[in-house]
């Protein structure tokens, strides 16, 4: 045992999302969501036959799976609400036997010592809103705020921590600019529109809570350090618009009360005047930023490329079977960016994780995942160098506590630390999170 530089009250845990793991959707009076609409689209799902019907089947296995974080040692679990499981029709209606699921998950995390962190958000609107226009339609800010309206005053108090959206760019980059996610727009025109009504959604989520919420609320960003190629003139202007495109277009709402003037270069005549009202709603005091982390990405300027900001690939490293870059290093910038950029709001590292083959079976009762082992010590300690740096990280949520459907990619990735056979559903703790639980046993200081 050697110092280790994470507080003494770091928190550790892991995260999922409804979607990805509960399967059952439509049990009990729930809604659709646009996912559940998505995946049974062959048109839209690039991994054909894969849906979140059955997922890892979570809404029937829940306790045996809160038994197995206990056994585990996991002091957190970050969890995402299925909004059409509450309210079937987006508004209105509240369907008791959906939010009872939660309750009872709540009750049993704390029943083992474990902290419930829940999202709001996690991509999956119910049909019955996106048949309205989804976040398209201002409405949507209303919509979003009465649905955590009543999880708030159900489960506050159980839950002291609160997240509105899970990173809002993917919702709009894959959902509406480009075609690859729900609800599978592919429109220049709407993706502002789109961004902007998810922020303020979040700043009437967060203004909602205020009424009656005693405990912390924050947003959750996934953030991808870009790095110029070079230090030409161009390419430093491609960093720049990569940056801002992906990175600060919703932490300068958020916490600024504006948007990085890039984006108006970036969408042109497809960038509408926003009134100025509109910030003062998005940009309500949170409590914390979840950052989520995955890869980098070096940038120059290619005209063949959107935004005029190609990447340039990386060949002289290891790479995920999702195909991103392992670099840990850049999670250590990527923390003291946001501290140099948005002041000293607690952070957490709401997202982490990599996707590498695994087998389907478990053979023996053992899975070896020595790429996972290594990614997770790397990326942990790197967390441990941006705190020494002066960064306030408050906690870490590994991605994923479970092996799940990784949206349109279907079962095809792997990003569990507990492996999931999807023909038994039997779940078989992987060698990486045999070390998670050392980490979270030392905090952290058999890395060091």
């Amino acid at each position: 045992m050697t110092q280790t530089p994470f507080p003494d009250d770091f928190l550790w845990g892991c995260a999922t999302a409804a979607y990805q793991i509960e399967g059952s959707p439509l049990a009990d009076g729930a809604g659709a969501s646009i996912w559940q609409r998505f995946s049974h689209d062959p048109r839209l799902m690039a991994a054909k036959g894969d849906t979140g019907d059955v997922a890892c089947d979570h809404y029937n296995r829940m306790a045996d799976d809160v038994a197995l974080m206990k056994e585990l040692g996991l002091q957190a679990y970050r969890f995402s609400v299925a909004w059409g499981r509450v309210l079937p029709e987006g508004t209105g209606r509240v369907n008791q036997a959906g939010l009872g699921f939660y309750e009872r998950l709540v009750d049993t995390l704390l029943a083992n010592d474990i902290e419930p962190l829940c999202t709001l958000y996690h991509w999956d609107m119910p049909v019955a809103l996106d048949d309205r226009g989804g976040w398209l339609n201002r409405d949507s800010a209303d919509w979003f705020a009465d649905y955590g309206r009543v999880l708030f005053d159900r489960l506050d108090g159980r839950v002291k921590k609160w997240v509105t959206l899970n990173e809002p760019w993917v919702v709009t980059d894959g959902g509406y600019l480009h075609g690859a996610l729900a609800p599978g727009h592919r429109n220049m025109f709407e993706a502002p529109i789109a961004s902007h009504n998810l922020m303020r959604a979040h700043g009437a989520a967060v203004k909602a809570y205020r009424e009656t919420g005693k405990h912390e609320i924050g947003l959750v960003v996934n953030l991808e350090p870009k790095y110029a190629a070079s230090d030409s003139p161009e390419d430093q202007a491609a960093q720049r618009r990569a940056e801002a495109y992906m990175n600060r277009q919703y932490l300068e709402p958020a916490i600024h009360g504006r948007y990085p003037p890039e984006l108006k270069e970036i969408f042109g005549e497809a960038w509408p005047d926003w009134p100025a009202e509109d910030f003062a709603l998005i940009q309500q005091p949170i409590d914390f930023i979840g950052v989520n982390y995955y890869t980098r990405n070096v940038t120059r300027a290619d005209d063949s490329w959107p935004l005029n900001a190609g990447p340039v690939p990386q060949t002289q490293a290891t790479h995920t079977t999702t195909g991103w870059e392992v670099f840990p290093q850049g999670l250590t910038d990527v923390l003291l960016w946001v501290k140099e950029n948005y002041g000293d709001l607690p952070l957490y590292i709401t997202e982490n994780g990599a996707a590498f083959y695994d087998p389907p079976n478990a053979e023996g009762g053992r899975v070896d995942d020595p790429l996972r082992v290594d990614y997770l010590r790397k990326h942990i300690a790197a967390i441990g160098s941006a705190i020494e740096q002066g960064a306030d990280v408050r906690g870490y949520m590994l991605w994923s506590f479970l092996d799940n459907l990784e949206w349109s990619l279907g079962y095809s990735k792997r990003f569990g630390i507990v492996h999931v056979n999807f023909e038994t559903q039997a779940r078989t703790p992987k060698n990486s999170a045999r070390l998670y639980s050392q980490v979270i046993a030392t905090n952290a200081a058999t890395l060091y």
